[in-house]
């Protein structure tokens, strides 16, 4: 059993004043907690989490007894207000997710929001991110980066946004589930081209993973192998500087992106990934499905 208290006396202990803790939590690995993080929460009056469960489980590990709350998409109306009014009478809060970072994908933006329309502090405590942890481990530019978070679940909808993505001059870093995670590479390969890309999962853990190779070789290992556990991070390089795409290349593209998509959704598709004129490209598909008709 840890002791924090003896850990945290060795450096300078630093008291909470009123105000809102975003304090990061670590992804899998119980190490990656800060002393920092350690020290406020050794002090906070109210920790608002996702699930008391695994928050329970993390401050328990640590020897720390502090009242929790649950706060989710579900319950934010309600809970709020009263998070609001424990701030009010000066309390000491900290807002942790169930891993990582708060505010990333997880519930938390309109609590800090509501905490600086009423001129109260929010303190970011930093630590863990599967973000930054994915991103640094993936072996891709880190100059220019977008986090895009989850793609949509439906096929047309998830298209729709990276077509939306495919011009951006930045890597690209989003969130998957399993069950999702072969179809969203394919889609990404149709739409964005030959990318480098890195999949992470289980950052930390005992069995960490990180495969790397373009979008077509992963989504074509992950559609083989099944859809792997927990959720996932895909880092996706930049735009590359290519030659104009050959006619026998824009056939390739074609064919493959139309096995899962329309003829409209795939011409677009390769249009954004190649550069070449939607209009072109589209009477082209067209040609190459009356073909396959024959």
């Amino acid at each position: 059993m840890w002791q924090p208290e003896a850990l945290i006396s060795r450096f300078k202990s630093q008291p909470v004043e009123c105000g809102l803790y975003v304090v990061a939590t670590p992804i899998g690995n119980l190490m990656d907690i800060t002393l920092r993080a350690l020290d406020v929460l050794a002090q906070a009056d109210l920790v608002v989490c996702e699930d008391t469960r695994v928050t329970g489980k993390l401050l328990s590990h640590f020897g720390l007894r502090v009242p929790m709350t649950a706060y989710t998409d579900h319950s934010a109306a309600t809970v709020r207000p009263k998070i609001l009014a424990a701030l009010a009478e000066g309390k000491a809060v900290v807002l942790v997710s169930d891993a990582g970072t708060p505010l990333i994908s997880d519930p938390g933006y309109k609590l800090v929001e509501a905490c600086l329309a009423e001129n109260i502090r929010v303190i970011p405590v930093p630590g863990a991110s599967a973000l930054l942890s994915a991103l640094v481990s993936a072996g891709l530019p880190t100059d220019r980066v977008l986090f895009a978070g989850f793609l949509p679940a439906k096929a047309k909808a998830r298209r729709d946004a990276i077509a939306g993505l495919a011009s951006v001059d930045a890597t690209l870093v989003t969130y998957e589930t399993g069950p999702r995670l072969a179809a969203a590479l394919a889609d990404m390969a149709a739409t964005l081209g030959p990318r480098p890309a890195a999949v992470t999962r289980e950052l930390t853990k005992l069995h960490e993973e990180i495969r790397r190779g373009t979008l077509a070789t992963l989504a074509a290992a992950f559609a083989e192998g099944g859809a792997p556990k927990g959720e996932l991070v895909i880092v996706t390089g930049p735009p590359q500087e290519v030659d104009a795409p050959t006619a026998g290349d824009l056939d390739a593209a074609l064919r493959t992106a139309m096995e899962t998509m329309s003829v409209r959704d795939a011409a677009a598709a390769v249009a954004a990934a190649s550069g070449a004129a939607k209009r072109d490209v589209y009477a082209r598909a067209l040609a190459l499905k009356a073909d396959g008709a024959d």
